[in-house]
């Protein structure tokens, strides 16, 4: 039963030693000259306007968490298309559920005016 995880530890045992040689290789060869000019912050060519940290509003994490969270379950309906043959009608009746679900949340965050951008 575990030998049909072992090629998904190898894979893990490889990127996690890649990534380690990567940043190794990084460090050993790459420049370390650093300037006052290459430590500025650079934006697309213009000169950096007022500081590199701005206050942002809530709101602006709150839209984003919301974007990734409907983002996220949206992801499932991918494996339930999959499947959707073997499911039957006791599939298309959960999937019903679920999209509810998700209905249920946007119209209530839609309500707290969680998606109103000013």
């Amino acid at each position: 039963m575990l030998t049909d995880y072992l090629p998904i530890l190898v894979l893990l045992i490889i990127a996690a030693g890649l990534a380690v040689l990567v940043v190794i290789l990084g460090h050993a060869f790459g420049p370390r000259r650093p300037t006052a000019r290459k430590s500025q912050p650079y934006e697309s060519g213009m000169r950096p306007i007022g500081p590199g940290t701005r206050r942002v509003p809530v709101h602006f994490y709150l839209v984003a968490v919301l974007f990734i969270l409907f983002d996220i379950e949206v992801v499932f309906f991918l494996p339930w298309a999959v499947v959707f043959n073997q499911l039957g009608l006791f599939g298309l009746i959960e999937m019903f559920i679920f999209i509810v679900v998700l209905l249920i949340g946007l119209v209530y965050a839609w309500k707290k005016g969680a998606l109103e951008w000013e």
